[in-house]
C-alpha cells in the first residue's frame, strides 16, 4: 500500500488561521466558515499512534452519512464537501464539555466506565452503577458520561452534570439541550446500526454554539474514531465467554499497544506495517457496513494532499 496515499499532514499555507488538531486540520475563513480536513492520523491515549491509509476519507464520508441521517434531530455544522476528506462547516464556539453516551459496560481508556468499574468504582459521572455487572454487559439504559474538553492537548477529565453546572461550563438550558440531543442521536445511531448487523456501543459528541447561540452538532458523528461498534452476531457468544465482541473500531490497535506498554507512561512502540494495513481494511469495512455503500477511494492526483490543495484552491487567500 503506497505511502503516497497516506495523508499524515494537511498544512496548506495559502489557507488562513490554521489550527492543528489530533486528527483534523482546521482553517478559519474570514466569512465565518471553517475548513476541516480529516487526515489519516490515528489518535489514542492522547497521542498520535500512526497514520492509516484512506482513514480520513472514511471518517469524512461516514460522518457525512450520519449528519444526513440525523439532520431532523438537531442542527449540524455542515455546509459543503469540496473533497472526500474535507467538510466546510459553520465556525462554532465549541462547548468545553465532550458528551459521551454509553450503552454498555465497555472501554479501554482511563475514563471508560469499564476501567473504573474494574477498579471497584460504582459512582462515576454523577451516576451509580449496580454491583455484579460483567465486562461488556448492556446497561439498563444508555448513560451520559461527560468529560472536560482538553483544548490544549491535555487529558480529558470526567465530569458530572452537577459539576458542569457548578463550574459554569454550560448553562442549565445548554446542558438540557445537549443531553437531549445526545440521547436522541445515540438512539437513532443504535437503531440504524442494528439494521446493519451492528451494535453501537458508545460514542462521543461535540457541540458548539453559532452566532445566534444555537446548539449545533460539530466535528464528527458515529465514525469508527468517535464510536465503538461491535459485530452484532458475535456479541452473545463473546459475552458468554467473557471476551470482547468482534469490532472494527480502533480498540484492537489500542489493545496491541496496551499489551506492550502503559501508553500513558511509557514510550509507545512503532505500529507495524501489517497492522497499519489491516487497520485500513477495517476502516473501509466499517464504512461499508455502517452506510451500506461501497467505498471508492479517490485516487486522483499523485498524492492526497495535492488533490485536496486542488479542490480547495477557490478558498485560498
Amino acid at each position: 500500500m503506497s505511502d503516497l496515499r497516506i495523508l499524515s499532514d494537511a498544512y496548506i499555507p495559502e489557507l488562513p488561521n490554521r489550527y492543528n488538531g489530533k486528527v483534523r486540520e482546521n482553517y478559519d475563513l474570514p466569512d465565518g466558515r471553517r475548513i476541516i480536513i480529516a487526515t489519516d492520523r490515528l489518535s489514542a491515549f492522547d497521542v498520535i499512534l500512526t497514520a492509516i491509509p484512506f482513514k480520513g476519507q472514511v471518517l469524512t464520508q461516514t460522518a457525512r452519512y450520519w449528519f444526513e441521517e440525523t439532520a431532523d434531530i438537531c442542527p449540524n455544522h455542515v455546509q459543503s464537501y469540496p473533497d472526500p476528506n474535507v467538510v466546510i462547516g459553520t465556525r462554532l464556539d465549541i462547548l468545553p464539555v465532550e458528551i459521551v453516551v454509553r450503552g454498555y459496560l465497555a472501554g479501554t481508556t482511563s475514563t471508560s466506565i469499564l476501567t473504573k468499574y474494574r477498579k471497584g468504582e460504582r459512582e462515576m459521572y454523577g451516576i451509580t452503577l449496580p454491583d455484579g455487572l460483567r465486562d461488556n454487559e448492556k446497561l439498563p439504559e444508555p448513560i451520559i458520561t461527560p468529560t472536560s474538553k482538553a483544548f490544549d492537548g491535555g487529558h480529558d477529565e470526567p465530569l458530572s452534570g452537577e459539576e458542569i453546572l457548578a463550574q459554569g461550563l454550560l448553562t442549565p438550558e445548554q446542558w438540557e439541550t445537549v443531553s437531549r440531543y445526545a440521547l436522541a442521536l445515540f438512539a437513532r445511531g443504535q437503531a440504524r446500526a442494528a439494521e446493519r448487523g451492528l451494535i453501537l456501543v458508545d460514542t462521543k459528541y461535540e457541540f458548539g454554539t453559532d452566532k445566534d447561540d444555537r446548539i449545533v452538532l460539530a466535528d464528527e458523528i458515529h465514525t469508527p474514531d468517535s464510536s465503538r461498534y461491535w459485530i452484532a452476531d458475535s456479541y452473545e457468544r463473546s459475552f458468554a465467554a467473557g471476551g470482547r465482541p468482534a469490532s472494527f473500531d480502533k480498540d484492537f490497535v489500542r489493545a496491541w499497544v496496551t499489551e506492550r506498554c502503559d501508553p500513558y507512561k511509557d514510550p509507545i512502540p512503532e505500529i507495524p506495517r501489517d497492522l497499519v494495513e489491516q487497520t485500513s481494511k477495517v476502516y473501509i469495512q466499517a464504512f461499508e457496513q455502517i452506510t451500506g455503500k461501497t467505498f471508492v477511494p479517490d485516487l486522483s492526483e499523485d498524492t492526497v494532499l495535492h488533490r485536496i490543495r486542488k479542490n480547495l484552491a477557490p478558498y485560498f487567500t
